[in-house]
C-alpha cells in the first residue's frame, strides 16, 4: 500500500503539468468560442439572408461532424489540402478545433437567450433613439447573460472532458501524460489519480459557474 501511495505522489507533478494544458486549452477555446458565438448568433437571427445562411451552415457543419474528425483534419489533413496552412503546434491545432466547435454549440445557446428577451424592449429602445446594435448590446445582452451562464458552464465542463482527445496529436494533457506513465511504469493504477484530478477540476469549475450565476441573477434583480 505504501508503494502505491508513493507512486501516486511521484506521478502527481507530471499529472499537474498535464492539467495545466487541459485547463489552459479549455479556458482559451471556450472564451474565444463564446466571443465568436455571439457574432454567429446575431448573424443567424439577422434579416440578411446571405449572412443568415452562412452562419446557419457553419453551425450545422460543426455541430453535425465529430470534434475528433475536425481535430484530425486541422492537424493532419489541412496541410495536404493547403501546405501553407500547416499547423506545427499541437496546442494551436487543438485550440482552433475546439474554438470552432465550441462556437457552433454556444451560438445556439446565445441565440436562444437573445430571442427569449421580450421584443417589446428592443422596440422601446428603438423608439427612444437607440440603434438596433445599441439596443442589443446595452439592453438585450445584459439581460441574456444570467440565462447564458448555466449552459455556458455545461459547455465548459464538456470541453474540459473532451480535451482528452488531444492525446491523439501528442499534446501532453492529463490523458496523454497518464498514458505515458502507464506505459513507462507498467502500472495502470495511474488512471486512479488521473480520474480524481479530472473530478477535482470539474468540481471546482462547476462551483465557480454556480457562484457566477447567483451573482449575475442578484445583480440583474437590483
Amino acid at each position: 500500500m505504501n508503494q502505491i501511495w508513493n507512486n501516486f505522489i511521484n506521478w502527481m507533478p507530471q499529472l499537474l503539468g498535464g492539467a495545466k494544458i487541459t485547463i489552459g486549452l479549455t479556458i482559451l477555446s471556450v472564451s474565444a468560442g463564446f466571443i465568436f458565438s455571439v457574432f454567429l448568433a446575431l448573424g443567424k437571427i439577422a434579416k440578411n439572408k446571405i449572412l443568415n445562411s452562412i452562419c446557419s451552415f457553419y453551425i450545422f457543419f460543426f455541430r453535425g461532424t465529430p470534434l475528433l474528425l475536425q481535430l484530425y483534419f486541422i492537424y493532419y489533413a489541412l496541410p495536404d489540402f493547403c501546405p501553407a496552412l500547416t499547423i506545427g503546434s499541437p496546442f494551436l491545432a487543438a485550440f482552433i478545433a475546439f474554438t470552432l466547435n465550441s462556437s457552433a454549440y454556444l451560438a445556439e445557446v446565445v441565440r436562444s437567450a437573445i430571442i427569449s428577451i421580450d421584443r417589446g424592449q428592443i422596440e422601446a429602445a428603438l423608439s427612444l433613439g437607440f440603434s438596433r446594435r445599441q439596443a442589443i448590446s446595452h439592453i438585450v445582452i445584459p439581460q441574456a447573460i444570467p440565462r447564458l451562464l448555466p449552459p455556458l458552464g455545461n459547455e465548459f465542463i464538456l470541453v474540459l472532458k473532451d480535451a482528452s482527445i488531444v492525446s491523439i496529436i501528442a499534446l501532453q494533457d492529463i490523458t496523454k501524460v497518464t498514458q505515458n506513465i502507464a506505459s513507462g511504469s507498467a502500472s495502470r493504477l495511474v488512471y486512479i489519480p488521473a480520474m480524481i484530478l479530472y473530478l477535482v477540476i470539474t468540481a471546482f469549475f462547476s462551483w465557480t459557474f454556480r457562484k457566477l450565476e447567483k451573482k449575475s441573477i442578484a445583480y440583474t434583480e437590483k
